[in-house]
């Protein structure tokens, strides 16, 4: 694949970028130069390789979830400033 000028004013486009034409030719230099790159890792011979789905090979431990230290709703509420009984009362902090 090659650049050329509407592909770069296409990708211009989509990144609602307004650049110069310097920049322009820049860019169009630094395109040729990633595809250029991406054509080398073509090159790779990749036949025998398994995919990489992760890169080490450890295992996440994971615990159950378990309640430990459960503090009962009435002593939870006594030292709030507001309640009504079941629920913190709190100041309104988004405004409709």
């Amino acid at each position: 694949m090659t650049t050329d000028k509407n592909l770069i004013l296409r990708l211009e486009k989509l990144a609602r970028l307004q650049l110069s034409d310097t920049e322009r030719e820049e860019i169009g230099g630094d395109l040729d130069k990633i595809l250029a790159m991406v054509d080398k890792l073509q090159e790779i011979d990749t036949e025998n390789v398994e995919p990489l789905t992760y890169i080490n090979e450890e295992v996440n431990v994971l615990r159950a979830d378990a309640i430990k230290n459960q503090t009962d709703r009435a002593a939870a509420l006594r030292n709030a400033p507001d309640t009504d009984g079941t629920y913190f009362k709190v100041p309104k902090v988004i405004e409709r």
